[in-house]
């Protein structure tokens, strides 16, 4: 053990809302592009040439949502009682 650590187990960890002070937001700047992506939803990028087939995002979550009804249909019911608990 290195020489001015405490004994106690976490006693090294930085608590969730503390900031180090090596990082230096003191330039920051808001994402200008955050206004382009829906709130609470997932950002996926998708390869160029997966994007090339969906002229948008309503057309992925359309195809997503058939295939995984696909998916669900043809699971065990053992494991699709699993997933929908």
């Amino acid at each position: 053990m290195r020489k001015g650590r405490s004994k106690e187990p976490g006693a090294d960890r930085v608590s969730a809302d503390e900031i180090l002070p090596e990082y230096d937001f003191g330039r920051a700047r808001p994402n200008k592009y955050a206004a382009r992506y829906p709130k609470g939803g997932i950002v996926v990028t998708l390869d160029p040439d997966v994007a090339a087939v969906f002229p948008g995002a309503e057309h992925v979550n359309a195809a997503l949502r058939a295939l995984a009804e696909i998916i669900r249909m043809h699971l065990p019911r053992r494991a699709a009682a699993r997933r929908s608990a």
